[in-house]
């Protein structure tokens, strides 16, 4: 089953790329390009989520619904 994690990206000072989560407390993740920091972002979320579930702490994230909105990032 696939499951919705909200990601807030930033760019920082020194031009990399930060991503954090307010729906995966401890996600944090760097990258060159926005494109690496959600593919960092996405292997840090697997790791804490099954670290939580094997604990029985289980995050409550949203399924997917039928229809959503997604930016799709592309570089020029």
């Amino acid at each position: 089953m696939e499951q919705m994690v909200n990601i807030h990206i930033e760019k920082l000072p020194e031009g990399l790329y930060l991503a954090t989560s307010e729906d995966v407390p401890g996600l944090v993740a760097q990258g060159r390009t926005v494109t690496e920091a959600l593919e960092i972002a996405r292997d840090v979320a697997k790791k804490i989520i099954e670290a939580r579930d094997e604990k029985q702490s289980g995050l409550k994230l949203s399924t997917i619904a039928d229809a959503f909105d997604y930016p799709l990032i592309l570089s020029a």
